[in-house]
């Protein structure tokens, strides 16, 4: 596992990423329910951020990695173009984000991707490249590619500019509601929870930030233990129908960031059947599309567990992260 300098990602570094991004990008906005506010006996706030470019949070990660790279003048010499490998949201994001500075990207999909998110990545211009459905082709045909054509390889997550890209979110959440107790974040490989728990300890120390995630995930026993990879074994994607978090294991660079900022217990493990649910919630009464991903953090608030175990939260922020969704066919 690598180590963590606090300097790889700090608060200057998120805020240098929002001035940088922030032109091309939108604020998102916060929406509440009295419904919600109802069933979990708390101020509930949504971070609407399946209104931002490309459907999801992932924009601002990939935005804030293309243009830092491209400041750098060894990359323009050096490479043609960049590559990615993503189970959607990213490879869309990152398409855009090259589209803006008109630079090459290459995306790698698996190829059980859905057709909605396939799509939304030709439509910025991208090159699609197939690859089995692991994590292991993922990565080997992405590397393949960027070492046969000049790509500079834009991972994910397990990168700082992504991380601090993505850690813009709490910038603006902490602004538009300054007295958030603690958020909810869907947590895939880990780069959206590193950066919105780096910044808005950095603004409240006190601040709970839940991590939400599939069933098979274990992210709390592997916090217990300090272990990434619980069973040392091949990474895997999980056996989930929210496709934007079915990878089993947390990064190598987030991990450790993780490990410093959430605790074992405040992990929330969620079903299939838990953010279906919660998903088919918001389009009925907040008349929002969402994913599933995001209706993972939702089932979270509306859970139990939340209602029970934390009576002195009072001002609870969930991450929308997403609304990319194939509406013609639906996951329920």
């Amino acid at each position: 596992m690598s180590d963590f300098e606090p300097s790889f990602l700090a608060k200057d570094k998120i805020l240098d990423a929002y001035q940088r991004i922030s032109q091309y990008l939108m604020k998102t906005p916060v929406h509440i329910s009295t419904t919600v506010d109802g069933i979990v006996k708390k101020k509930v706030f949504f971070k609407c951020e399946n209104f931002q470019k490309t459907g999801s949070f992932k924009a601002r990660g990939a935005l804030n990695a293309v243009l830092r790279k491209i400041s750098q003048s060894e990359n323009i010499q050096n490479y043609t173009g960049i590559v990615t490998h993503s189970s959607g949201n990213h490879g869309t994001a990152l398409s855009w984000a090259c589209q803006t500075q008109a630079i090459p990207c290459t995306v790698v999909v698996p190829k059980d991707t859905p057709l909605n998110k396939i799509e939304s990545i030709k439509t910025y211009g991208a090159t699609l490249e197939i690859c089995e459905p692991n994590p292991r082709s993922r990565v080997e045909v992405a590397d393949r590619l960027a070492a046969e054509n000049r790509l500079l390889l834009v991972k994910p997550y397990d990168d700082y500019d992504i991380m601090a890209g993505q850690g813009t979110v709490a910038v603006e959440f902490l602004e538009q509601i300054p007295d958030l107790d603690a958020i909810l974040v869907s947590v895939s490989g880990g780069g959206l929870i590193s950066g919105i728990s780096t910044y808005a300890k950095s603004i409240n120390p006190s601040i709970r930030i839940f991590a939400v995630e599939p069933v098979g995930k274990r992210l709390c026993q592997c916090l217990e233990k300090n272990k990434r990879n619980l069973d040392d074994k091949e990474p895997a994607f999980l056996n989930t129908k929210a496709e934007g978090i079915k990878t089993e294991m947390c990064g190598e660079l987030t991990f450790p960031i993780i490990s410093r900022h959430i605790l074992p217990d405040d992990v929330f493990t969620v079903t299939d059947d838990d953010m279906i649910e919660a998903t088919k919630f918001i389009f009925k009464r907040m008349k929002m599309v969402i994913e599933l991903s995001a209706g993972a953090a939702v089932a979270a608030v509306l859970s139990d567990k939340m209602k029970n175990n934390y009576p002195s939260l009072k001002n609870i922020g969930v991450i929308l992260c997403g609304g990319n969704i194939d509406i013609d066919n639906l996951p329920w």
